[in-house]
């Protein structure tokens, strides 16, 4: 399966976590610790589903995920950074 993130109007080949998809497709981003312990990158998970490499100690919303530590677990993920 090959997985992609929608963002805005672009589809993100995702290789690793979210968030460095994001990266690599030159997208500015603030992150903190990366392993999802700060809960700084919170996202608004609006389709799909995600898993997760390590499991997060931050603090997430019942509608957010934190991209530094999440991967994509369907197709169609979208994601709205605030």
């Amino acid at each position: 399966m090959q997985t992609s993130v929608r963002f805005r109007d672009q589809l993100i080949p995702v290789t690793g976590t979210i968030l460095q998809s994001l990266e690599k497709s030159s997208i500015a981003i603030e992150s903190h610790c990366r392993k999802g312990f700060c809960g700084a990158f919170r996202v608004k998970l609006k389709s799909g589903t995600v898993g997760y490499i390590t499991d997060p100690l931050g603090f997430v919303d019942d509608d957010e995920i934190l991209a530094c530590c999440s991967y994509p677990t369907s197709e169609n993920v979208e994601v709205d950074i605030q």
